[in-house]
């Protein structure tokens, strides 16, 4: 039998829509490069195109082209206690349906072993929105995103998310303003 990580890179590659654990909430991602996938999954959340996506990464090196390369440079490695999502300048792979409206793009390296392990999975990042309809509060809780997503989604990977509680801070990497506050 495939574990949950083999059994998410293959919905994945598959041009499927997952739901997973992350470090504070559960999310839902698909491969970035794919447009079907990430209509798909903005058409599940209900979001707003032109809010656009995060997307998470298990090394820095999997954002090449989806990150400006001076900016690429420039992330810092995660912090173990609080989740960071910087905003970046976006490089040549990062389209509209990832920046929505904005001319930056916005990624995470993930410290969450099962988020990362997909990651290193798909040899790729992958979108990450919190599992929640838009305008709805997130789930933190693998019961509530079963009744939630499992009719909606391809596959949702079993786990714990962890270790902050809730949605990541976000920061503008350019000059470390906090844009919105984590969750510890």
């Amino acid at each position: 039998m495939n574990s949950p990580v083999s059994r998410a890179a293959e919905v994945l590659t598959g041009g499927g829509v997952i739901a997973y654990p992350t470090e504070g909430v559960f999310g839902l991602g698909c491969l970035p490069d794919n447009l079907q996938a990430v209509t798909r999954l903005l058409e599940v959340k209900q979001r707003d195109p032109t809010k656009g996506l995060i997307l998470i990464a298990a090394e820095p090196s999997q954002l090449e082209g989806w990150v400006s390369d001076e900016d690429l440079r420039r992330l810092p490695s995660p912090n173990r206690d609080l989740a960071i999502t910087w905003i970046t300048q976006a490089g040549p792979k990062s389209g509209p349906l990832l920046r929505g409206d904005h001319p930056g793009i916005a990624v995470r390296i993930t410290n969450h072993p099962v988020a990362a392990a997909i990651c290193r999975a798909v040899a790729s990042p992958i979108t990450s929105t919190s599992a929640n309809l838009a305008g709805e509060p997130v789930v933190n809780d693998s019961s509530a995103l079963l009744n939630s997503f499992e009719s909606l989604v391809d596959y949702v990977v079993p786990g714990d998310c962890g270790p902050t509680t809730g949605a990541s801070e976000i920061r503008r990497l350019e000059d470390g303003e906090v844009l919105r506050s984590g969750s510890r």
